[in-house]
């Protein structure tokens, strides 16, 4: 993308009517601040808040409630997330306000009177749906870290609530696409329609009920959400519709800032969440790869593809058996980003030999023992970072609306594990690390990471995509750091996933040349499944910072754009 574009880009006005297009494979740089979201309209409200004097946290707070607005599939306040921060003197945080498991929630609360699940109960109903996080964790992230008032940052999302903003091409159909689950709540029907019509591309699309919320918020803070009108709404809504959310779950709801895990991968820090985030495989996959030259056996060899499924294979066993909520279990933290733990892990890998799952399982703990999200990276003049990934679960949630408010409630509950080796949605598999408890938070998978060197960040990236969001962020780290690719590339180029259980081998297109696919055939991998959903793996907004130049890529996989100035 050519500097005049950049330009024209960082001066629009927000509310322009102007459609976005699918996002550029080439990468928008800066050295102001940069946002890559999958929101254009949320893109440059960030860069605006920081164009204005804002530091990386007032942009990313800015972001993150525009995209409540203008991707309601995943962007919202009533899910929750995670967010990693690295400040110029080298400082890193990370606040977890993943969404918690109501007051009254128990272990066996979808399991019918034989002990089977009962189907849907986890993802379809308002007993999907645990205690929204976002509100309280952004609020918290500004109150703490940020330098402009909660009125400032809240302006663009209330205004495109209340204004409209012209809907594309993309979006209209995204909302279409869910519209027969969408349309039986008639909360749902009122958001998502206009005069009683389905949405389509061209309309200038307003939301007030969702903007009276979003004012709630922006003129009495966290009040303005669980306590008041609002909390009131919900908690009707639960009483009406077999919900169990109460007053004391959303007045006693809190955000937590946690320790960040961190391990060192040939002289870069990479820096995540730690639990109940899963991002802690980012690491251990790494530590188990390091010892390997992967650039010279180069991008896409079969040795190379080999090696990393064998990582993962051995990082989602330990997820089943180790992950959960650190506040309920004693997740042994300190023995998974051990990097001689890891080479235990690896000391059966045959470099020519595919392992197989069911004789893979979990490390010994010491005694004692959708897919719809999204991400996007922020990064502004000082060198602050911020990556942050939010969700609802399922796309749209479990597709209810609260009436009067405007808000999707979140279907989260369903990550827990309902029961020990139950999959859910994402065919992942849990045990008693993440069995079901009154105000336990469910394990995720999302992985909002950053990667510096002397103190500096390098790169901010992170996906959505269920089960996929750890091994998008591994390859897109393994791109920049061992086969030292510009970031366009690291970013486009087609992705892979194992995990463990189910065994097999999920790719995009192009991701295996034929020789290679023979070749881990050969080697005795199975269940090779092209990607069947949308454009692709992932949607990995990311910034890299380089000779203090900002470059910002938008995934191409989905729309958006990143914006720098």
């Amino acid at each position: 993308m050519n500097q005049s574009i950049l330009i024209l880009l960082g001066s629009l006005l927000i509310f322009s009517s102007s459609e976005a297009g699918a996002a550029s494979r080439e990468a928008v740089y800066g050295e102001g601040a940069m946002v890559s979201s999958r929101s254009t309209l949320a893109s440059t409200v960030g860069v605006k808040i920081m164009k204005q004097g804002g530091n990386a946290i007032d942009g990313a707070v800015a972001t993150a409630f525009a995209l409540a607005v203008t991707y309601p599939s995943a962007g919202n306040i009533g899910g929750g997330g995670f967010a990693v921060i690295h400040f110029e003197d080298g400082k890193v945080i990370t606040q977890d306000h993943r969404e918690m498991a109501p007051g009254a929630a128990h272990r066996d609360m979808y399991l019918d009177d034989n002990g089977d699940e009962i189907k849907g109960l986890s993802r379809s109903t308002l007993l999907a749906t645990g205690v929204p996080g976002s509100v309280e964790g952004l609020l918290g992230l500004l109150r703490d870290y940020g330098t402009n008032t909660r009125q400032e940052v809240m302006a663009p999302a209330i205004k495109l609530a209340e204004e409209g903003f012209l809907l594309d091409t993309d979006l209209a159909k995204h909302i279409n696409t869910a519209g027969q689950a969408l349309f039986k709540n008639p909360a749902a029907v009122k958001k998502f329609t206009i005069d009683g019509r389905a949405l389509q591309a061209g309309d200038i699309w307003k939301q007030p009920d969702l903007a009276k919320t979003l004012r709630l918020i922006s003129d009495k803070g966290r009040d303005g959400f669980y306590a008041g009108e609002t909390a009131d709404l919900i908690v009707r809504e639960m009483q009406k519709g077999g919900g169990i959310i109460s007053h004391d779950d959303l007045a006693n709801y809190r955000a937590v800032y946690r320790e960040p895990v961190h391990t060192n991968y040939r002289g870069y820090d990479v820096w995540t969440m730690g639990p109940p985030s899963s991002a802690v495989l980012v690491l251990q996959m790494l530590n188990m790869l390091e010892p390997f030259d992967l650039k010279a056996m180069g991008w896409g060899s079969s040795k190379a593809i080999h090696l990393m499924i064998e990582a993962e294979r051995r990082a989602y066993a330990d997820r089943a058996e180790h992950l959960g909520d650190s506040d309920f279990y004693d997740v042994p933290l300190d023995m998974l980003v051990d990097k001689k733990y890891a080479q235990s892990r690896f000391s059966d890998f045959d470099i020519n030999k595919a392992s197989s799952s069911e004789a893979i399982f979990a490390g010994a703990a010491p005694a004692q023992e959708s897919m719809e999200t999204t991400h996007f990276s922020v990064i502004d003049k000082s060198g602050t970072a911020v990556s942050f990934t939010t969700t609802l679960n399922s796309s749209y949630g479990n597709k209810m609306v609260v009436p009067g408010t405007g808000i999707l409630l979140n279907n989260e509950m369903d990550d827990f594990s309902i029961k020990p080796n139950t999959a859910n949605q994402f065919d992942l598999i849990g045990r008693e690390a993440n069995a079901i408890a009154p105000r336990k938070r469910m394990l995720s998978s999302m992985s909002p990471t950053i990667v510096s060197k002397d103190g500096v960040p390098v790169l901010v990236t992170g996906s959505p995509g269920g089960s996929t969001i750890i091994t998008t962020t591994l390859q897109i780290i393994l791109n920049v750091v061992s086969h030292e690719m510009p970031l366009e590339d690291a970013v486009s180029l087609p992705r892979f996933h194992h995990q463990w259980k189910p065994d097999r081998i999920i790719y995009e297109k192009y991701a295996f040349s034929p020789d290679t696919l023979r070749a881990l055939e050969e080697m005795g991998h199975v269940g090779f499944s092209a990607w069947p959903y949308g454009r692709g793996i992932g949607d990995a907004n990311s910034v890299l910072m380089k000779d203090g130049k900002l470059y910002g890529v938008k995934d191409p996989r989905a729309d958006g754009v990143a914006v720098g100035f």
